[in-house]
C-alpha cells in the first residue's frame, strides 16, 4: 500500500510541475530586449603601422552606427533594400546585393537552403540591412590617423560609385571607388568563388602632397540576438575565433554579461594575432566569418554595445603610411554562408585558412566527434539516406564497442540472476541496513561477483555515445534530410500524433512548438520510450522501492522529454536501444540466466492488479 500511494504521490508530483511550467510559459514569456542600434562608440584606441610605432586611431566601431537608419520590428528587408543603390549578387550558391552606400555586403541568401521544407518557401536569408529587423552585415573601411578625419576616410555612409562590373558573378568581380577630395582615391574590389568565400581587396591611392597614415579594417556586425538562437547547452552559437592555432568561442549570452572584458567603452575581448586567424558568428547551420590572408597580423575584437544591443566582429590591420604617388592595398576574405563540412575543409587544405574545420562546432570530444561525422558522410554519401546512415553508424559503432558491452552485461547478468537471494535477505534484514550491507557483500564474495565489474565499460562509451549525439545535433546534412514516410525532416521533430491517432483521423497533429504537440506525442518518442522500457526490465532492479519507482517512470518521463527532439537523434536513440536490449538479451542467456521480459512485465501487472 505504501508503494501505491508512492507512486500516486509520484504522479501527481509530475502533473502538477508539467502544469505549473506550462502555465508560467503562456503567462510569461521571455521578454524581447531593446533595441536603439544608434548608438556611437567613438573612443580612441592604438594600433601599430608597418614600422612598429603606435599610431593614435578612432574604433570602426565609431562609424557603424552612423547609419542614419533606427532598425524595429516592424521593418523588413524589401523596404530597407530599396534605400540604397545595389550591385547585385548573383553566383550557384549565393544571391544578394551590395549596398553602394557603405559598399556593405547586407543583402545576402543562399541559393541552395529554404526556410521550410517545401522547396517553394523562402530562401535562408543570412545577411540583412539596417533598417530590417535583426540587421546582420559585413562592412570594409578606413581608420583615420594623424590629421585625417573620418570624413577622409570611407566608413559606412560613403556614397561609392562603380568603377567596373555590373553584376557580382563567380567570373566577374566588381570594383568601387571614391574620392575624398583632398588628395586620397579609395577602391574597393570585390570578388567571389562558387561556394561562400568573398575577397575584398582595399586600396588607397595618394595623389596629394602629404603623407597619409591610416588603417584598414573589416567588421560584421549583428543587431540584437539572433531571432533563430537555439539556446541549447551543446551547440555553440556566438563568437567564433582562430588566432595563431587558437580557437576561442564566446555565446551571445557571455558577451552581454557585464564580466565580459570592459574595453572602448564597451564590452569587448581584443586578441592580436601575428601570423594566421579569422574571427566572425556562427549559428547551427550557418556562418560569417572575416578571413584575413595568411601571415597577415591582424587584431582580432570581439564586442558588445550595451546601448545600441550590436554585437560585433573585427579584423583590424595594422596603420600604413601612404607616400604621396604611392598606392597601398590590403586583401581580406569573407565565408558568409552555409557550414558545409566538404566545403569548409576544402578552404582549409586548398587555400590557406588554417584550423577553419573548428568552425564546427565538435564540442569537447573533438578527437571522437570529428572521425564519427566523417564516418557518418561516408555512409550517407554511399547510401544517399540520412536516416538508414544513422542506423548503420550506430551498428558500427556498438560492433567496435561490444567488447567493452559484453563484460557490463556478463555482470549485469550475474546481478540478475542474484536479485531473488538479494530479496530474500532484504526480507530477513528487515529495517537492519548494516546487516544487509553484510549479507550481500557475503553474497557477492560466494558467488565471485564484483557489482563494480560492469561500470567501467559504460564509463568508457559516455564519450563516444554523447559525440555521436553532438554529430546529429549540429551536422548541417540531417537539415531537411528524409527518412522514410511521414519522416521528411531528420533534423525537426516527428509530426505524427496521438492527438489524430497518427493520421488516421481527418484532423491535423497540434502545432509543432504548442502545449498540445509537448502531450500527444508521435510514433518515435513512444518507440522511444518502448525501447528504454525494455532496455530496463534487463537491468537489476534498485535495492531501495524509492528508486525502484523512480526508476520505473524514468522510461515515460523521458519519452515526453525527448519527444520534440530531432527525429534524426530519437532515430538514432532507438537504435542503440534496440541494439543494447538485443546484446544484453543474448549475453544473459549465454550466461545460464533465462529473462523472461515479457514474462515479468505481465506478472507485473497481475500483481499490481491483485494488490488492488
Amino acid at each position: 500500500m505504501d508503494d501505491q500511494n508512492q507512486t500516486k504521490n509520484l504522479i501527481l508530483a509530475m502533473a502538477l510541475s508539467l502544469g505549473v511550467i506550462l502555465i508560467w510559459s503562456v503567462m510569461f514569456p521571455p521578454d524581447t530586449p531593446p533595441s536603439d542600434p544608434d548608438a556611437i562608440d567613438s573612443d580612441v584606441v592604438s594600433v601599430v603601422d608597418e614600422t612598429g610605432a603606435e599610431v593614435a586611431l578612432a574604433p570602426p566601431s565609431a562609424q557603424i552606427a552612423d547609419t542614419g537608419t533606427t532598425p524595429t520590428a516592424t521593418d523588413d528587408a524589401p523596404e530597407a533594400l530599396a534605400d540604397a543603390p545595389r550591385i547585385q549578387i548573383d553566383t550557384p550558391s549565393l544571391m544578394g546585393s551590395i549596398a553602394l552606400t557603405g559598399g556593405r555586403l547586407d543583402d545576402l541568401s543562399l541559393r541552395n537552403y529554404t526556410e521550410a521544407l517545401d522547396p517553394a518557401s523562402d530562401n535562408v536569408r543570412l545577411l540583412s540591412p539596417v533598417g530590417a529587423s535583426g540587421a546582420y552585415y559585413a562592412l570594409y573601411g578606413w581608420t583615420p590617423g594623424g590629421a585625417l578625419g573620418f570624413d577622409n576616410v570611407p566608413g559606412a555612409n560613403t556614397e561609392w560609385q562603380v568603377e567596373s562590373g555590373a553584376v557580382l558573378t563567380v567570373d566577374s568581380p566588381v570594383t568601387l571607388v571614391w574620392d575624398n577630395g583632398v588628395g586620397l582615391v579609395f577602391r574597393r574590389t570585390i570578388s567571389v568563388d562558387e561556394d561562400y568565400m568573398f575577397s575584398v581587396t582595399q586600396s588607397v591611392e595618394n595623389t596629394g602632397t602629404d603623407t597619409a597614415r591610416l588603417a584598414p579594417y573589416g567588421i560584421v556586425a549583428r543587431h540584437g540576438m539572433p531571432a533563430d538562437l537555439q539556446n541549447f547547452f551543446i551547440l555553440h552559437e556566438g563568437v567564433v575565433q582562430n588566432s595563431d592555432g587558437t580557437l576561442n568561442e564566446v555565446a551571445y549570452d557571455d558577451m552581454t554579461d557585464m564580466d565580459f572584458v570592459q574595453r572602448e567603452g564597451a564590452q569587448a575581448e581584443i586578441t592580436e594575432v601575428t601570423e594566421s586567424g579569422w574571427i566572425g558568428f556562427t549559428d547551427k547551420y550557418w556562418m560569417t566569418t572575416l578571413v584575413p590572408g595568411s601571415g597577415q597580423p591582424f587584431t582580432a575584437v570581439s564586442r558588445y554595445v550595451e546601448g545600441s544591443e550590436i554585437f560585433q566582429t573585427e579584423a583590424r590591420m595594422p596603420a600604413v603610411s601612404v607616400a604621396p604617388g604611392d598606392t597601398f592595398e590590403t586583401t581580406t576574405r569573407l565565408f558568409a554562408g552555409a557550414k558545409e563540412w566538404e566545403t569548409i575543409r576544402r578552404y582549409e587544405n586548398e587555400d590557406g585558412v588554417a584550423g577553419f574545420l573548428d568552425s564546427i562546432d565538435w564540442g569537447w570530444f573533438f578527437f571522437l566527434t570529428k572521425p564519427i561525422f566523417w564516418l557518418l558522410h561516408n555512409l550517407h554519401s554511399l547510401i544517399g539516406n540520412m536516416g538508414l546512415s544513422i542506423i548503420l553508424l550506430t551498428l558500427l559503432i556498438k560492433a567496435i564497442l561490444f567488447p567493452l558491452a559484453y563484460r557490463s552485461y556478463v555482470s549485469m547478468a550475474k546481478m540478475k540472476e542474484l536479485q531473488p537471494e538479494m530479496e530474500k535477505l532484504k526480507e530477513r534484514a528487515g529495517d537492519d541496513k548494516e546487516a544487509l550491507q553484510k549479507g550481500m557483500m557475503d553474497l557477492y564474495k560466494k558467488n565471485k561477483v564484483n557489482p563494480a565489474s560492469g561500470c567501467l565499460p559504460i564509463l568508457l562509451q559516455i564519450p563516444i555515445f554523447f559525440s555521436l549525439y553532438k554529430v546529429i545535433f549540429v551536422t548541417l546534412e540531417l537539415r531537411h534530410a528524409p527518412f522514410f514516410g511521414w519522416l521528411n525532416d531528420l533534423s525537426a521533430p516527428d509530426t505524427s500524433s496521438i492527438y489524430n491517432l497518427f493520421g488516421l483521423f481527418p484532423w491535423d497533429a497540434p502545432v509543432p512548438g504548442s502545449i498540445m504537440a509537448l502531450i500527444f506525442i508521435g510514433v518515435l518518442p513512444i518507440l522511444l520510450g518502448i525501447s528504454m522500457f525494455l532496455q530496463q526490465k534487463l537491468n537489476p532492479a534498485p535495492s531501495d522501492p524509492t528508486q525502484q519507482m523512480i526508476f520505473a517512470w524514468m522510461p515515460w518521463v523521458f519519452m515526453f522529454m525527448l519527444g520534440r527532439f530531432a527525429s534524426g537523434l530519437l532515430v538514432y536513440w532507438i537504435t542503440n536501444n534496440t541494439i543494447t536490449f538485443t546484446q544484453q538479451y543474448i549475453i544473459m542467456r549465454s550466461q545460464g540466466f533465462r529473462p523472461d521480459v515479457f514474462g515479468n512485465i505481465l506478472s507485473s501487472f497481475r500483481k499490481k492488479k491483485k494488490d488492488e
